[in-house]
């Protein structure tokens, strides 16, 4: 029998362009038109309409915390335009979370942007950062007073190889130095939210807030160990998971360090090319490890490996995000009965970890790969909108619950 610590944070995650359906005035909504997704988000789970539903399953789960992201093209629709009535549906979000004893984890930009912001530019326009606090300071100013957790920027390090480096999502460029543009926007938008935040919260006798990113970190392990894939093992760790972290680390804007954790590469280079040594992985066979919907390997030790890893910080440490995307439920629970186990064996070498939250409470919109993927606790109908809560809910409940696992 494992123990976790009373005061420990279980729960689920959602996102809001993934889950709440009509998202019209982000620029996901205009590029899966533009380019003829295959599948489109279109009323995703019509969450926006039916979270108390999904909360009234979420406190039947005993969960007690829950991580969601605000859009910001509903609450900007226009340039300098603010919507009181998305404001106040989130809001309502906040309000119907803390009725049911439920912690709050609030992100600010998950990946999707207004229209309008990326018809200027995008994270490319020198002036991008600003138009980010202006919306930041609108919701800090509504929510403050009921949100102890933010997470500024989801998976900053995925959105700039997504869009900027592959070329797979919106603005589908493919360029080293704009990538490296949108970092340094990034950086600077997380550090000035993370000043604006704190001074507000001080300003108004507030308790202290606990303001980061959501990191998402993936282990990387040579498929044997010649130079060739060492050194692109090296060069990946830096770039994916540490350069980002680090400068904000080290300037001291990370109050906790939350960690998303899904998988691992197995690394396997044929030639020093940098799009080999970049992208290249063991395409032999060599591995035996199950795999999810995806194709991603399951690898739970990974997790025991960062949380390892980042102990050095002398952060506490949130896992905002670990899931699966899979059809048989079985393989969900044992997903996530093997990482909590591996989770449990790093907070026993000294890693201070707060809570774990899975991905996700509900199916949803998986970006450029549609409603395929199924990550959730919640079945998702998207035909009719139903909820069925799966097995693999009800044992991660007892574990809620009891924080005990078997």
């Amino acid at each position: 029998m494992i123990d976790f610590p009373k005061d420990f944070f279980w729960g689920a995650a959602t996102s809001s362009y993934q889950v709440e359906g009509a998202n019209y005035n982000a620029d996901w909504w205009e590029w899966e038109q533009r380019v003829g997704l295959a599948e489109r988000s279109q009323d995703a789970c019509r969450h926006y309409e039916l979270f108390r539903q999904d909360f009234d399953i979420a406190q039947n789960l005993r969960h007690t915390a829950h991580r969601f992201s605000i859009e910001w093209s509903r609450i900007e629709p226009k340039k300098g335009e603010f919507s009181q009535e998305a404001l106040q549906h989130y809001i309502e979000v906040v309000k119907d979370l803390r009725h049911r004893g439920i912690e709050p984890i609030v992100t600010l930009h998950h990946f999707t942007n207004p229209f309008w912001f990326a018809s200027l530019g995008g994270w490319l326009n020198p002036k991008s950062v600003g138009y980010f606090i202006n919306y930041v300071q609108r919701i800090i100013s509504s929510l403050a007073g009921e949100v102890r957790f933010w997470v500024t920027i989801n998976e900053p390090v995925v959105y700039i190889y997504q869009g900027y480096i592959s070329g797979s999502w919106p603005p589908q460029k493919r360029s080293l130095g704009l990538a490296r543009r949108v970092m340094a926007n990034l950086k600077a938008a997380h550090i000035q939210a993370y000043q604006l935040i704190h001074d507000f919260y001080r300003q108004k006798n507030l308790p202290r807030p606990w303001v980061s990113i959501a990191h998402n970190m993936r282990v990387f392990i040579p498929c044997n160990p010649n130079l060739k894939n060492r050194i692109a093992v090296a060069i990946r760790d830096r770039g994916f998971n540490q350069i980002f972290l680090e400068s904000l680390l080290k300037r001291g804007f990370l109050d906790y360090i939350g960690l998303n954790y899904y998988s691992r590469d197995l690394v396997d280079i044929e030639n020093w090319r940098w799009s080999s040594l970049l992208f290249s992985i063991c395409e032999k066979g060599h591995s035996n490890l199950p795999r999810n919907y995806l194709g991603w390997e399951i690898f739970p030790e990974g997790i025991f490996i960062l949380l390892e890893r980042l102990k050095k910080y002398n952060l506490p440490i949130f896992i905002l995000e670990n899931g699966i995307c899979t059809n048989d439920d079985s393989q969900r629970w044992e997903f996530i009965r093997q990482h909590l186990q591996q989770v449990h064996r790093a907070m026993q070498q000294g890693a201070n970890v707060l809570g774990y939250i899975y991905w996700s409470l509900l199916d949803n919109f998986e970006w450029d790969r549609g409603f395929g993927p199924r990550f959730g606790l919640v079945e998702v109908d998207y035909k009719t909108f139903a909820r069925r809560v799966r097995p693999s809910a009800y044992k991660f409940s007892e574990v809620c619950a009891t924080g005990r696992l078997d």
